[in-house]
């Protein structure tokens, strides 16, 4: 069978030849990312409604610092109450202080990139569709240049992953009002943070960076069987790395979700056990 090639019309950004729907991608992007933006923003500035029972939003974890009202996020807190030379004109939230670490991870992410590249300003839109510009600018000069900060947010975004465990851990004990004991228990939503903390790891163990970090140093990896291991682990996971961008992307909006609308009183926490 001939194949033919698909060219770029002249004309400029935009144009192109193709028939299909090649817009529908980066239009589904550019949503996607924005409305998580829009509410990672809006939940974080909030500063209430991340704790439930033994729940606690992974938008708000760890909680370095919590207002010296704010009784619930208090005892989450590692180091007690904001402290004085954080000055009080400045918003403060906790989760402030966390998100920008995982943000940026995802931020300088490989897939991210090629992802919002065409969404957000179109370099380029699809695949020989024209570009706004007619030279690469690569990631060799200012701003480009600071994607590469990538790999030391990764070794961040895998302390996050131990952080966010124990979160579930805790998620696992039930105040008792009746004895005022703590009991064992599973709920619904140690459940949705179960599930976000295997998909986030699912994810950043999948990152290109833990697959170097893997095997990368070995020319020949199959030599080393615990890095051949790790490595070939961390490549599956890599094959469906688009996928789990965006699944951990929603679990974890949808976590907060979760514990903000349980602590509203907007929903029910279902007791499994």
């Amino acid at each position: 069978m001939d194949v033919i090639p698909v060219r770029i019309a002249p004309g400029g950004f935009g144009s192109t030849t193709r028939r299909d729907m090649w817009w529908a991608t980066p239009l589904a992007v550019f949503i996607g990312l924005s409305l998580f933006v829009v509410y990672a923003t809006w939940a974080a500035f909030q500063n209430a409604h991340y704790t439930y029972g033994p729940y606690l939003s992974p938008f708000y974890s760890p909680v370095i610092w919590a207002s010296a009202g704010d009784t619930a996020g208090l005892e989450h807190a590692w180091f007690g109450v904001k402290p004085d030379w954080i000055p009080a004109f400045v918003p403060f939230s906790p989760a402030l202080l966390i998100l920008p670490f995982p943000g940026l991870f995802r931020f300088t992410c490989y897939y991210y990139r090629g992802a919002y590249y065409k969404a957000f300003w179109g370099d380029p839109p699809a695949c020989a569709v024209g570009e706004p510009r007619g030279s690469y600018w690569g990631e060799q000069s200012f701003p480009l240049l600071l994607q590469n900060v990538h790999r030391y947010f990764t070794y961040v975004a895998v302390l996050f992953l131990f952080i966010l465990s124990y979160d579930v851990w805790l998620g696992l004990w039930f105040p008792n009002p009746a004895t005022g004991a703590v009991e064992f228990g599973i709920g619904l939503g140690t459940v949705v943070l179960a599930v976000n903390v295997v998909l986030l790891s699912c994810y950043t163990l999948g990152c290109h960076v833990m697959r170097h970090l893997a095997g990368g140093s070995h020319d020949e990896v199959s030599k080393h069987p615990v890095c051949d291991r790790a490595y070939a682990c961390s490549s599956a996971l890599n094959f469906r790395h688009q996928l789990f961008a965006w699944m951990s992307l929603f679990s974890v909006a949808f976590a907060d979700l979760y514990v903000r609308l349980c602590s509203m009183g907007i929903w029910s926490d279902l007791r499994i056990f």
